[in-house]
């Protein structure tokens, strides 16, 4: 019993949230190669299956075969409690029973709920998980009523409430997935509702919302009575706010003239394709066009997108909207000869910025080294292969049409940037190599050159 306990209080947060991922994708991938999660009645191929776990599990929505068409209701239900633990997280859903079972919450859960949120302290955090529970349903729940009722104009009303919840879900937590080949045809997204100002208002809400982080939403739920938000939403919203009007810009410049993709639409539906191709690449994984359709320039404005991702403590990947701003900050300080990042009149500590820049250094080497590897074995260019692995390490869901057609060894490179795009660079290196010792003491300075 001494020699468990001491086992156990070796394994740090990150390496039992890792475990936790793993097992879960495993029960996934178990429960989808089952005859009854197939449309035919077939057993799905074994590698097939943990790739759509995997996918669901990290919320990103890329697809080795049509959801909607391809599983059954079973199945599809799979999938859809896979991207709700997901999502949300396996520590927070399981907080959520012991809650409702009345169940103490230990340190060692706390401390691995911090973990698994990104929460800098654990001050509150039982309290916080409260919240994002009850954020979370009453959103999706909305969202769901909100596209049952538009499609229960053109379809029976239970197959509108099913499609209602599945998106609803699917969106909130940024997993990508749909089932709209069932009524559209395989693979077709949202594209039958490119011209739909409800669906494309609603999906696009429920991807923001999902991808701003559940500190964010926190705070502007009690901004009514706080009257302030912390320096971290102000920098979330403003850092948000750029990348969806800069991209929806640039997406409606470079598309204009596309006659695949925004020329024969209204200039209605070329402003509402243009906003919601700009907030999908944030870790959403829906579309109204034909992402393989764009124009190269566009194609590569998404990598750069779906690079950045969502925010902290939401289900997103990237590198996160916060590095991306703490990055562009550090380079103005830089070129104006500052030696502190500032923001809304706020210092930011040296270590915030080291650490913004380990993540993309080390996020930029992972997708360098897969996009390599992808282009090698799957004989593609290196554009298409980088954008199959930027969504994957964004948990995105975009694709430009390789996911279909990958090998067995492709799919284990995107299976395995899924899983480091949902648990992050550094959690995964500390899962591998856990902190060592603090120092004792400092190396005199030195001088490189630089420029």
């Amino acid at each position: 019993m001494a020699k468990k306990n001491k086992f156990w209080s070796k394994i740090t947060p990150p390496q039992i949230l890792t475990a936790g991922f793993i097992i879960l994708i495993s029960i996934g991938a178990l429960l989808l190669t089952l005859p009854v999660s197939s449309a035919d009645s077939s057993r799905m191929p074994f590698i097939d299956a943990l790739f759509t776990a995997t996918s669901a599990v990290c919320v990103t929505g890329l697809v080795v075969v049509d959801t909607g068409t391809h599983y059954t209701m079973f199945g599809q239900i799979v999938i859809l409690t896979l991207m709700q633990i997901g999502g949300l997280g396996f520590m927070t859903m399981a907080t959520m029973l012991a809650l409702a079972f009345r169940k103490r919450i230990s340190l060692r859960e706390r401390l691995l709920l911090q973990e698994s949120m990104n929460q800098a302290s654990l001050e509150g955090i039982v309290r916080f998980i409260r919240r994002v529970l009850v954020y979370a349903f009453i959103i999706e729940i909305i969202g769901a009523l909100l596209l049952a009722v538009r499609w229960s104009l053109v379809m029976p009303l239970d197959r509108a409430v099913y499609l209602g919840i599945f998106h609803s879900v699917s969106m909130f937590t940024n997993a990508g997935f749909d089932i709209m080949g069932s009524v559209h045809g395989p693979f077709s997204s949202f594209v039958g509702h490119v011209n739909d100002p409800i669906v494309n208002f609603v999906i696009m809400m429920l991807i923001f919302l999902g991808g701003i982080g559940f500190i964010v939403l926190a705070e502007v739920w009690d901004l009514p009575r706080l009257r302030k938000l912390s320096l971290h939403s102000k920098v979330v919203l403003t850092a948000s706010g750029f990348l969806f009007v800069a991209g929806a810009v640039l997406i409606f410049i470079f598309e204009f003239t596309n006659a695949k993709t925004l020329e024969p639409l209204s200039l209605t539906g070329k402003l509402y394709s243009s906003l919601f191709q700009s907030i999908s690449p944030r870790s959403g994984g829906a579309n109204t066009l034909d992402i393989g359709a764009m124009r190269n320039a566009t194609q590569f404005l998404l990598v750069l997108l779906m690079f950045i991702g969502a925010s902290p403590g939401s289900a997103g990947g990237g590198i996160k909207v916060t590095t991306f701003a703490i990055l562009v900050g550090a380079v103005v300080a830089m070129i104006r000869g500052r030696q502190d990042v500032i923001f809304f009149k706020r210092r930011l500590a040296k270590d915030r910025v080291h650490k913004a820049l380990t993540v993309t250094i080390v996020a930029v080497a992972a997708i360098v080294l897969f996009t390599m590897l992808l282009s090698a074995t799957e004989n593609v260019d290196i554009l298409t292969a980088m954008f199959e692995v930027t969504s994957a390490f964004g948990t995105t869901g975009l694709s430009m049409g390789l996911t279909t057609q990958l090998t067995t060894f492709g799919k284990l490179l995107i299976i395995t940037m899924m899983f480091i795009g949902r648990l992050g660079p550094l959690t995964l290196a500390f899962t591998l190599v856990p902190v060592g010792e603090k120092e004792l003491y400092r190396y005199p300075e030195g001088k490189v050159t630089i420029g």
